[in-house]
């Protein structure tokens, strides 16, 4: 994102919190209101976790010393790119956010969530707490932020709009298809299988889908039919990308102003909501599976798309992609073996695969 486009983000967002200008506010130290973004505002991790942490479990513990002015990044009309440097500049105390969107910076945080390096949620969570202090020296570094939270979302995967519902597609027949992604790294898979990535917007996917900018999506699967994928997709291929890698992180500047007993509360009740989302991540992977397809699903109207599972061959083609393109790739962006090593003796071993320059 250029200046300009920053700072005009920056004025947008600053007059949706009330605020005047980028900057810190010199708040009283025994009561506190702190600026917060979570994520988007009609999935679920805001509605159940992020939202009511900040609006309501936050003052009630603290006796109203602790409050928010805490809104999604879809109430915000923000993209959730932008947010970590918003952050630095001092629009928000804390943002929530998902770690390939703000790797413009370091593609260390990109390590985070490697495309279809890692098939389960299981090894998703083991990696991702390996590389927490590598995640947060490099928010502390590039961003000024603390890094307080690490999350995830269920599964992604692709959701196609492919006509004959009863077809049963390879990743091979999705070459040539145009491919909606969010990060550099589910690029590189796209490109993989011979695919033409498309950075979309998570809002605005559904429409470019409709009008055929994008023939396929990436997303989570619960995600997926929250946001009514179902309408636009024709097929759900089954082959885990990721689950999303997420964080909560606050301005190091406000975190180092805070009191000893506001830092313990954050310390003590942080992990415990981190918990919830994992929790919640587990439970909403069938979800997500079962209402796309035929059900059940307590949600509402199940999707109805066709469920593709991977082939032994869809398999292999994945984990040769994930090789010879999207490690490669990264190895190459991340650019000093110090970076790779890092990876390798962390997520790398959990996952049993190897970065080289």
């Amino acid at each position: 994102m250029n200046t300009a486009r920053l700072r005009r983000a920056a004025c947008v967002a600053a007059m949706a919190v009330g605020l005047s200008v980028p900057g810190l506010a010199q708040a009283e130290m025994e009561s506190r209101e702190f600026r917060v973004v979570g994520t988007w505002g009609f999935l679920d991790h805001w509605k159940e976790r992020e939202g009511p942490f900040w609006k309501e479990r936050m003052p009630k513990a603290t006796g109203g010393k602790l409050t928010a002015n805490a809104k999604s990044q879809t109430e915000l009309g923000l993209s959730g790119f932008e947010i970590m440097r918003l952050l630095k500049l001092g629009v928000f105390d804390a943002v929530h956010g998902v770690t390939t969107y703000v790797a413009q910076d370091s593609p260390a945080i990109e390590g985070a969530d490697l495309a279809g390096v890692i098939q389960n949620l299981s090894d998703y969570r083991k990696a991702n707490e390996a590389y927490r202090p590598i995640l947060a020296r490099e928010f502390e570094e590039k961003y000024g932020a603390k890094l307080l939270m690490i999350y995830a979302w269920p599964s992604q995967q692709l959701f196609c709009n492919l006509g004959d519902k009863n077809a049963k597609p390879t990743l091979k027949d999705l070459a040539g298809k145009k491919i909606r992604t969010y990060s550099t790294t589910l690029g590189d898979f796209i490109e993989g299988i011979g695919g033409s990535a498309v950075t979309i917007a998570f809002a605005e996917v559904v429409p470019a889908l409709q009008k055929g900018v994008a023939d396929c999506g990436i997303t989570g699967v619960l995600p997926a039919y929250n946001a009514k994928w179902w309408q636009v997709v024709s097929h759900n291929i089954r082959v885990r990308l990721g689950y999303a890698s997420s964080f909560l992180a606050m301005n190091m500047d406000v975190w180092n102003s805070l009191d000893a007993e506001t830092k313990s509360f954050f310390e003590n009740e942080l992990p415990k909501l981190e918990e919830e989302m994992w929790a919640a991540t587990e439970k909403n992977n069938q979800r997500g599976l079962d209402c796309n397809a035929s059900g059940p699903c307590d949600l509402g109207k199940p999707g109805g798309m066709t469920p593709v599972e991977p082939t032994a061959e869809d398999k292999a083609l994945l984990e040769k992609v994930s090789r010879e393109f999207v490690l490669k790739r990264w190895a190459k962006r991340c650019g000093t073996q110090k970076c790779v090593d890092e990876w390798n003796n962390t997520i790398g071993k959990i996952a049993g695969i190897k970065a080289s320059l």
